[in-house]
């Protein structure tokens, strides 16, 4: 073990991901095969394989940093202070999006669909929150008709792992053999790839099963406690690169030519392709960490883009709870507009970014009572637990998430 150190990387994929979310989210109103909430009258199949380069990494990178800062959170606080501080952070901005968020999409959801669908927001209100609690979908406990959890399932898998990680801490295993080549890039792609096969993928869930993604999350974990995992994934990234372009490219093709629903079939061709795709997922995780992790000659650049880094970085949460209900909302309006695709994705990027920034600074930022809602860190107001000083490295730098 050695002393950990700040990962400006870490907050570079993470924010490359949640921005990039905007991108996706809006190209999915265009797409032929997915079922997103409001549908553009003409659609193209083209952006399903663009948006799966973006699948087949992106979430598993988000959950693989969080379990990165759970360590970090976990070492500062204590496990009673960083299961306290992750239902504060994590627990509280979930139940306050659900109440006031969540319903949006789903109501303009039922209005593009069915024109004659004349119910006001106020009235679906209450068909949204006619709920029951169930432990058949855990970690989805609360289930109703027309509820759901939305874009937030990430922060509801978040949560529940984090506090099944309290609980397992002290007892998950260490990776055998770290520093002999190809172990970090095989092993853990074997529980990976047997998850898949057995469990399936989950669309809703951008394509992987939740308990690929928990498995995400504790790698993450491990990655942090131990610096031979990181000199092992810069040391296997480049292979790691080429397998992952290898095994995507193949994954690809055996999804769209399987017959069924590869996904979730349990034939030989359905269940090889999802094996293809989640070992491309671990190896472009291990490739985009590996190479991104250089060295570097100073700790930071110019002022003003230190600044910005660090805007963006603290608003990484807010700006993932605010942006899918705005993209809906804004498609909801473009989508009636007689102009080209690209010209109604690139509006709906682009005034979705704007609405979006607008809301985080005018709305969410500048109060403590908000930036509570919203999950951001505010000096003592995340004072849970042990009160010791993290050592170097730690508490801001990577527990954000």
């Amino acid at each position: 073990m050695s002393a950990a150190t700040r990962r400006p990387e870490l907050d570079a994929i993470r924010l490359f991901v949640v921005l990039g979310l905007v991108f996706f989210h809006s190209a999915l109103v265009f797409d032929a095969r997915d079922d997103f909430y409001v549908k553009n009258p003409q659609t193209t199949e083209a952006i399903t394989w663009v948006a799966g380069l973006g699948v087949v990494w992106a979430m598993p990178s988000l959950f693989l940093i969080a379990g990165f800062g759970a360590w970090h959170s976990m070492r500062g606080r204590g496990v009673r202070g960083f299961a306290g501080e992750r239902l504060l952070r994590l627990g509280v901005p979930l139940v306050f999006a659900t109440l006031t968020l969540l319903p949006l999409p789903q109501w303009l959801r039922l209005k593009s669909a069915d024109p004659g669908y004349d119910d006001s927001y106020w009235r679906f209100l209450g068909e949204f929150f006619d709920v029951h609690l169930s432990l058949a979908d855990f970690p989805f406990l609360v289930q109703g008709e027309y509820f759901e959890s939305g874009h937030l399932w990430f922060v509801v898998m978040l949560l529940a792992y984090s506090l099944i990680l309290a609980v397992v801490a002290s007892r998950l295993p260490t990776l055998p053999g770290v520093d002999r080549r190809g172990v970090v890039l095989v092993l853990p792609a074997l529980p990976l790839a047997l998850v898949g096969a057995l469990h399936g993928m989950e669309e809703s869930y951008a394509g992987w099963s939740r308990w690929a993604y928990l498995l995400f999350f504790l790698f993450g974990f491990g990655l942090a406690a131990d610096d031979r995992f990181r000199a092992a994934m810069r040391r296997e990234a480049r292979i790691a690169a080429v397998a992952g372009i290898l095994l995507f490219g193949a994954a690809g093709m055996a999804l769209s030519t399987a017959d069924g629903d590869p996904f979730t079939d349990m034939t030989a061709h359905a269940i090889t392709a999802r094996v293809l795709f989640s070992l491309a997922g671990w190896c472009w995780v291990v490739a985009i960490l590996g190479l991104l992790d250089r060295p570097r000659t100073s700790t930071g650049g110019p002022g003003g883009n230190r600044r910005v880094l660090a805007y963006l970085a603290a608003a990484a949460l807010p700006l993932y709870i605010l942006h899918q209900p705005i993209v809906v909302a804004v498609a909801y309006l473009v989508v009636r507009w007689d102009l080209p695709i690209a010209v109604k994705y690139l509006v709906i990027v682009v005034v979705s970014f704007a609405v979006m920034f607008a809301v985080h600074d005018l709305a969410v930022r500048r109060t403590r009572v908000t930036r509570f809602l919203f999950g951001m860190r505010d000096g003592k107001l995340w004072t849970v637990g042990p009160s010791q000083r993290p050592s170097r490295g730690q508490g801001s730098d990577h527990g954000r998430w």
